[in-house]
């Protein structure tokens, strides 16, 4: 009962979040025009201005928030479950260097300069690095473990950054392009590009889920989930898989958001504990919230200007990790969860 409860509070939330992103921007068009139109006012129907506004803009602005929030929300519980690491998140695998590499590659070699360029190279360059991580930590009697999983991540990802900025330092053009899409931001999104991210998305989401079983032996401990018919290694390679679609597909639309996938898991966890389908549900629903508010606020902290998405989330999110990680009480909560 309580968890329908939350279940329908997330989506009343949700609700509300994607009225008001479809109410409120930094432009100058008033929310009662925007109201009005939603409400079906044949005048205001008729103002090609208004309609641009609120169909080509805040529409696909308010979609894309609502994947990218949920996707990223899983991904990071994915993370912390396969990697039983309470503070990792996608930087750890390697995901947002390789993400970044390939777009860099396709702006400097190929010109590319749409959001579906940057899906495909970001897709390749993420797909690279969790081959290589995945190699690196495969490698040995040893097996795939967490912290080998963890210590590949971080020198792959180390290497993709240090070939990403040599390639920028050469070429001012593309360090340009590059500096406009890494702030992370949803504004100018087109709903085509978002619909076809989700072809990418939605098997990343499958997959998760088809893991859900898999993933409650995992956080048992390797030796438990093996007594139980499960293989560890191959269950965190497919989790990884699952990560990478979600979160290269995300990287490419809208940036490298840092936290959201980091803070949608510790959010989740407190309601749900160690249940995993709850787990991915609750996060993939708080991501959601998570987007949805900070898209909000950066239209109009600054208007008529507008503040990065990921700025404002690293704004809210940087204090409330800080918080996490001198909480005695959370700390022991997420130590407990994910042994």
């Amino acid at each position: 009962m309580r968890v329908l409860s939350l279940v329908l509070s997330s989506f009343l939330i949700i609700g509300l979040l994607c009225l008001c992103s479809m109410l409120i921007g930094a432009g100058d068009t008033s929310i009662s025009d925007a109201w009005g139109y939603l409400c079906g006012d044949s005048s205001l129907r008729s103002d090609d201005n208004l309609d641009m506004v609120l169909r080509t803009l805040r529409w696909p602005r308010t979609v894309a928030a609502l994947v990218v929030g949920a996707a990223m929300g899983i991904a990071g519980a994915l993370l912390q479950t396969v990697t039983r690491n309470p503070l990792a998140d996608t930087g750890l695998l390697g995901i947002n260097s390789g993400a970044a590499m390939g777009v860099v590659i396709g702006i400097t070699y190929l010109n590319v300069s749409t959001a579906l360029g940057y899906l495909l190279w970001a897709l390749g360059g993420t797909l690279l690095g969790t081959s290589l991580v995945l190699v690196v930590a495969t490698t040995g009697k040893a097996g795939v473990t967490p912290l080998r999983l963890i210590l590949a991540g971080l020198g792959i990802g180390s290497t993709f950054h240090g070939i990403t900025a040599m390639i920028l330092l050469s070429n001012q053009t593309s360090y340009d392009e590059y500096r406009f899409w890494v702030l992370g931001s949803l504004a100018g999104v087109n709903l085509t590009i978002v619909l076809q991210m989700l072809w990418v998305i939605l098997p990343g989401i499958m997959l998760a889920i088809l893991l859900i079983r898999s993933l409650s032996a995992l956080i048992l401990g390797d030796d438990v989930a093996q007594s139980l018919g499960h293989q560890p290694g191959k269950i965190r390679i497919w989790a990884t898989l699952a990560v990478t679609l979600l979160t290269g597909a995300c990287v490419a639309l809208a940036g490298p958001i840092t936290f959201l996938g980091l803070l949608s898991p510790h959010v989740a966890r407190s309601f749900t504990g160690h249940r995993i389908g709850r787990l991915l549900t609750f996060s993939g629903l708080f991501g959601m919230i998570i987007l949805l508010s900070a898209d909000i606020l950066c239209r109009i902290v600054v208007k008529p200007f507008e503040t990065p998405v990921s700025v404002m989330i690293a704004m809210a999110g940087a204090p409330l990790l800080i918080w996490i990680v001198l909480s005695n009480r959370m700390l022991t909560l997420s130590h407990r969860e994910m042994r």
